[in-house]
């Protein structure tokens, strides 16, 4: 039976020294990217594609299992496991934000690679790249979901998935993980800490074990409402002009941020991402992972202010915490948040109301009363889980201002600061896999 795949071309490995024939590198420490991160070239705007068959696809798999292979050769971690049979075990996805490409996880990527080890695969996603991301966040989740799903199929080694997100890329893939959530794969279920029930039983994530799911400066409660939107300083003025203008910037993804998707009688896209609706069980895949954990950055984020991104009502924020962690000069604050009880969330008529008050009369007050609601709602849906919730200060770098890149470490001289959120990442990771060469000597932080 043949097989679909993304054109033109279903694979496009990082460094072609690396493929079967060609001469492998002479030292030790080329700056060619390892093998084992992997990144497939998919044209995904219009979806395209073109039929393979079977004997090439498992040419694809004997290429995949090569790399993996000769990876262990070349690229020894000191502290990692270094039996050239193993292939890896752990698919770690990684998945940048708006307007941006695989190039921004580029120096986060390497750093990962030397602390993780061999038996995970870190992969970069570039399915959404640039203006792909403004096509809204179904679509982009939906063509993260495939291409997640292409990885799986070509190595079957992966027993295990974690997923990284920076910016809007976590709710991208806070909704391709309800595309790939298996409710029904009972024989493949794992118990899961994910909420007040912890012996409730989980179905797989791209048929695999879902361990960590983690956000760097994500807007988990949209960007709309009083100073949610940190570059407009929270001047009422710029705050109504600025929505009914962002579909022109930021096409159907910014309506989904701002909550104006949709007609006023149906919840907006991030609502229901808060719940199990019927074609998609968001909540339950994110309950299914292991551990989930939220990184904020606390001031001088001009694009995902403080309480969006730790999922925190106004009252809960504090004064912004200065005060180090042991180890770790920029990270302020690290708090487990237990699970609370609370109703599903809603809709409620006073919702629909205001929701078309927003749309129609975008003043001040109308957008502010529908986001407070819609805000409450969405924290209601979001706090029935437990989260690990990671403050972090880059107040005392030399550019704060640049705070939303630099804690993923865009630029390695601009944004050096965010390595130790490299660092952190890479401890609780390790925390959560037994096979890390950490995990078991590793405290939390």
């Amino acid at each position: 039976m043949p097989i679909l795949c993304p054109s033109p071309q279903v694979v496009r490995y990082c460094s072609s020294s690396y493929l079967p024939g060609n001469p492998t590198p002479s030292s030790s420490n080329s700056c060619s990217p390892s093998p084992y991160s992997l990144r497939l070239n998919c044209s995904f705007g219009r979806p395209r594609h073109t039929k393979i068959s079977n004997s090439d696809f498992k040419g694809i798999m004997k290429n995949l299992s090569f790399r993996a292979k000769a990876s262990k050769k070349m690229h020894r971690n000191p502290g990692a496991m270094t039996d050239v049979n193993v292939t890896p075990d752990h698919l770690l996805v990684l998945v940048h934000g708006i307007w941006a490409s695989p190039a921004d996880w580029t120096n986060f990527e390497a750093d990962l690679k030397r602390r993780l080890g061999t038996n995970f695969l870190i992969y970069v996603s570039s399915c959404n790249t640039y203006m792909k991301t403004l096509t809204g966040i179904d679509d982009s989740g939906k063509r993260l979901a495939d291409e997640v799903m292409q990885v799986v199929r070509s190595l079957r080694s992966l027993t295990k998935i974690s997923f990284l997100a920076h910016s809007l890329g976590g709710l991208i893939a806070r909704y391709a993980i309800g595309v790939l959530y298996d409710p029904n794969n009972s024989p493949n279920s794992f118990p899961s800490n994910g909420n007040a029930a912890c012996s409730e039983i989980y179905g797989p994530i791209a048929g695999l074990e879902p361990i960590n799911f983690i956000t760097l400066a994500t807007p988990h409660l949209g960007v709309r409402g009083n100073k949610q939107l940190p570059f407009l300083l929270g001047v009422p003025l710029l705050e109504k002009i600025v929505a009914p203008f962002a579909p022109i910037f930021v096409g159907t993804t910014g309506r989904q941020l701002f909550l104006t998707d949709g007609k006023p009688e149906k919840p907006p896209l991030l609502l229901r991402m808060t719940s199990d609706c019927d074609d998609r069980k968001f909540i339950s895949a994110l309950a299914a992972f292991q551990h989930r954990v939220l990184y904020a950055n606390v001031s001088y984020d001009h694009m995902v202010g403080w309480r969006t991104a730790s999922v925190r009502r106004e009252t809960e924020l504090v004064k912004t915490p200065t005060q180090s962690l042991d180890g770790y000069k920029h990270i302020v604050k690290v708090e487990k948040c237990l699970p609370c009880q609370f109703e599903t969330p809603s809709f409620p008529p006073q919702a629909v109301k205001a929701k078309e008050a927003a749309q129609t009369e975008p003043t001040t007050k109308n957008t502010v009363k529908y986001h407070e609601i819609m805000e409450e709602e969405m924290i209601r849906g979001l706090q029935g889980l437990e989260w690990t919730k990671v403050d972090i200060n880059f107040g005392f770098t030399w550019w704060p201002f640049l705070a939303h890149s630099t804690i993923h470490v865009k630029n390695g001289r601009l944004h050096n600061a965010g390595a130790e959120v490299v660092a952190h990442v890479a401890h609780t990771i390790q925390q959560y896999d037994p096979s890390t060469p950490c995990s078991k000597t590793s405290s939390s932080v």
